[in-house]
């Protein structure tokens, strides 16, 4: 076999490895993805102003990672009264609310970053 063609052999297959391996962690939900680059930067808990009065669950589905989760989060939560935890390996979203939150406000705000809501219910 020609040396040029072991040494194009050999890219292709280190290549084709870190392509799977890469493919592998996001669908685990591990590492960067969706231009997060790799760094994560967690999202501090929002506190209501007033005491919860109910809870809805959100589910998602696109979710793929810590940044996915983090976006889902932190634009859930610039909805006045709401409270966002995202649970990535179930799929959902937990809502607390301190007042009436309006279920196509939350489908509109997680579906605008690509993510598709299958189903809201009262928590």
């Amino acid at each position: 076999m020609n040396p040029a063609t072991v040494i194009i052999i050999l890219v292709v297959a280190v290549v084709v490895f870190f392509a799977v391996r890469s493919s592998a962690r996001h669908l685990k939900g591990e590492g960067g993805c969706c231009g997060g680059g790799g760094e994560v930067i967690r999202e501090e808990k929002k506190v209501l102003d007033g005491p919860v009065i109910g809870k809805k669950i959100v589910h998602i589905e696109g979710m793929h990672c810590e940044n996915c989760k983090n976006s889902v989060e932190r634009h859930v939560n610039k909805i006045d009264g709401a409270s966002c935890e995202v649970d990535l390996k179930k799929n959902l979203a937990v809502v607390s609310y301190d007042r009436p939150i309006d279920d196509t406000r939350l489908r509109r705000t997680i579906e605008l970053l690509d993510f598709t809501v299958t189903g809201i219910e009262e928590g």
